[in-house]
């Protein structure tokens, strides 16, 4: 009777402890963490450019052209004639440089090369007398010739003492003041395209089977509380195989005073 007890007490009391046990995960080699699963790792790289699945990517607005302007010579800033935010023409003097020294030498070559052509002129005439040698013509004509050459470098050089606007735009910064020494490659200004503006985005992958040039779509921008219509211009030429993802260009129709390079939004796509 007491050994029927005693084995119904065992199996009672190790049947809980049994059950209760926790099991026990192998231990990670090389004192590494355990690898997560790859469902939980793969949207945390690849989000979705559209959330919700609505339509909807962000975009932003930017310049086509958005230039650095540097001097390319060593000399002081004379002139800056265009404030920041101001609107400049094509061709319109953007910086102009302080090149009185450049000038100078460059009259010094010109008074050079006037000298020695001058010189080659009588020793051509003298040798047709027999006055004078074949050397003293031909090193008449090398000095002329290297007289030309440092004229031609000086006309360079003075030609970049002032930087002229190589698009219609306006300035968006400025680097340097008006009276500062700047070296060659400083930055002086930065400017932006006045045309329309470009539209930068990233669209799915998947959509590329209804997506194409001149496609329709509607940008909100943040900044101004407003739409535009816009058109698809170009699509980029590779996928990111981590996002799943192709960068595209659009327009806005139209364009608007109010828009500014640096503004973001919404576009929507039916």
């Amino acid at each position: 009777m007491k050994q029927g007890v005693l084995m119904g007490l065992a199996c009672c009391l190790a049947g809980p402890v049994l059950a209760a046990a926790p099991a026990i995960p192998a231990p990670a080699t090389g004192g590494a963490r355990a690898a997560a699963p790859v469902s939980a790792i793969v949207p945390a790289l690849a989000p979705s450019p559209a959330p919700g699945g609505d339509g909807r990517v962000r975009v932003q607005l930017m310049a086509r052209q958005a230039v650095t302007l540097s001097g390319e010579v060593a000399a002081r800033i004379a002139a800056l004639p265009v404030a920041e935010g101001g609107s400049f023409k094509r061709g319109q003097i953007l910086v102009e440089f302080d090149c009185g020294t450049y000038r100078a030498q460059l009259n010094k070559a010109q008074a050079t090369l006037e000298a020695a052509s001058r010189l080659a002129e009588v020793n051509a005439q003298l040798a047709k007398l027999n006055s004078a040698g074949s050397l003293e013509v031909a090193q008449a004509q090398g000095r002329a010739k290297e007289a030309a050459a440092e004229v031609s470098y000086m006309q360079s050089v003075v030609g970049k003492c002032s930087i002229v606007a190589p698009f219609a735009g306006r300035v968006a910064r400025r680097a340097a003041a008006v009276h500062q020494y700047v070296n060659p490659g400083m930055p002086v200004l930065d400017i932006v395209d006045a045309g329309p503006l470009e539209l930068r985005m990233l669209l799915p992958s998947k959509w590329l089977g209804s997506m194409k040039p001149g496609s329709r779509f509607t940008v909100a921008v943040d900044e101004l509380g407003a739409s535009f219509p816009a058109r698809l211009e170009r699509l980029g030429a590779q996928i990111d195989p981590v996002s799943q993802s192709i960068p595209a260009v659009g327009l806005i129709e139209g364009g608007a005073a109010t828009l500014l390079p640096g503004m973001s939004g919404w576009a929507s796509f039916k």
